[in-house]
């Protein structure tokens, strides 16, 4: 008993800082929105959100069907290819101050040298790095991109998705070991002891859960901050004087992460997204009415 006490304030640090991630995230990507073009023509188009769905669909067979048969580090080209495309993009807007040929030089040298430090050295704190450039980058252009009512239908349709992907299919604990295996920058890691280094992390997920092992590291998935995180800018986009209810959707991501934590201390991997697209949505519901009478943002 005493050391499962002692077990849960390690992890009272770690949680913390994971809920800083929620805030520092969600708030450069409302200060950045304004960089970016929405990635659809038609915000309300219900085919955007099919069109994402089924990206992610596809890239999870992908990734797991490599991981199977044949090289993992195939993954790896391809995760990290992703990322640097990404980076890109969000460096091109971010120094859109510079002459145009300087920008764009200096916008792909960045995203060069993102991905080479990834692939070399591949420590906690250059993951988390590029996790909050990716994801505040993601989460604004998304944001911009679909409606509300969008938003919310995509947020609810992956939290079916990943609560399935965990306890039914259990194929996002596959999904998650190869990530971690191949240091992938898709994922935050909050240490719990000083001297830990996800470079010489060995042991997977599953062989960690199979031992009861408790793991030197906290880790949490970069989209399940990134998806009720497109909610936040949404909503600050949608809706004239939203700030509020933007705010208000943070605050209950943050609610249901805190719920999600005490689910996670005791040591069980958990689907993460109905219980913080859950929170967001909900914070969305609660504080449209409080603050304008009705649910404002609609529009469809």
């Amino acid at each position: 008993m005493t050391e499962k006490k002692d077990s849960e304030k390690k992890m009272i640090l770690p949680v913390f800082i994971m809920g800083c991630f929620f805030i520092i995230i969600d708030g450069f990507a409302l200060l950045m929105k304004n960089l970016f073009q929405p990635t659809f023509e038609d915000v309300n188009n219900p085919v955007n959100i099919l069109y994402i769905f089924v990206i992610i669909i596809v890239m999870t067979v992908i990734i797991l069907l490599i991981a199977r048969y044949w090289k993992k580090e195939v993954i790896q080209v391809i995760i990290l290819f992703a990322i640097g495309y990404t980076a890109f993009f969000i460096f091109v807007p971010l120094l859109s101050f510079l002459p145009d040929i300087v920008c764009l030089g200096v916008s792909i040298l960045l995203a060069i040298i993102l991905v080479i430090t990834l692939y070399k050295f591949p420590e906690w704190y250059v993951i988390d790095i590029c996790g909050v450039i990716v994801g505040a980058g993601a989460i604004a252009i998304f944001g911009i991109s679909l409606s509300i009512l969008l938003v919310i239908i995509l947020l609810i349709v992956l939290a079916i998705y990943d609560a399935i992907s965990v306890y039914q299919t259990k194929h996002m604990i596959d999904l998650a070991d190869t990530v971690m295996d191949l240091k992938l920058p898709v994922l935050l890691v909050v240490p719990k002891i000083r001297q830990y280094s996800l470079i010489i992390e060995t042991k997977s997920l599953k062989e960690t859960l199979q031992e009861h092992e408790e793991r030197d590291a906290f880790f949490m998935g970069l989209g399940d901050i990134v998806m009720p995180g497109i909610l936040v800018v949404a909503a600050y986009q949608n809706i004239p004087n939203g700030l509020p209810v933007a705010l208000s959707v943070l605050a209950g991501t943050l609610v249901g992460f805190s719920i999600l934590m005490t689910f996670v201390i005791k040591g069980k991997p958990q689907a993460g997204l109905p219980l913080l697209c859950g929170g967001a949505i909900l914070g969305y519901l609660v504080s449209s009415y409080v603050f304008f009478g009705a649910l404002v943002g609609l529009g469809f």
